[in-house]
């Protein structure tokens, strides 16, 4: 007498459900998932430009001036020959760059404040909206 063995298992048609529901669950939640990190990147933007505000603060308190756009932002870690610095005035003795890898951009005098200090947004380029947004020390 033969004993039967059940075979378990999955059939190919639960197969193809359970990629097609896993397909709409990812095309439905990625888009929200992606735009939050979007918005964490702006967040940081916002963050590190504030740090660079606070950081020409104590620059100029110390030194009776601002860098010129030709010093940059680098003055706030290398003195450039200005009697009363006392820095670096950033925490990791470095300029970082924007979320998005780029330099931020420095301009004394500026044209929106006192001195401008800006990022280009995702796209790298003026203007844009949404990510693609302009972000400075004006807009905070």
């Amino acid at each position: 007498m033969r004993i039967k063995r059940s075979e378990t298992g999955f059939t190919l048609v639960e197969l193809l459900v359970v990629l097609a529901i896993i397909g709409l669950l990812a095309g439905l939640v990625g888009p929200k998932v992606l735009n939050q990190l979007g918005g964490a990147k702006t967040k940081t933007a916002k963050v590190q430009i504030s740090d660079f505000e606070q950081a020409l603060e104590v620059y100029m308190l110390d030194t009776g001036k601002l860098p010129t756009t030709d010093q940059g932002l680098e003055a706030l870690v290398e003195n450039p020959g200005v009697d009363g610095w006392n820095g670096p005035y950033l925490r990791r003795n470095e300029i970082p760059q924007d979320p998005w890898k780029r330099e931020y951009l420095y301009q004394y005098p500026g044209d929106h404040a006192d001195f401008d200090v800006q990022s280009l947004g995702s796209d790298g380029k003026a203007g844009g909206d949404g990510e693609d947004a302009d972000l400075g020390n004006w807009q905070l």
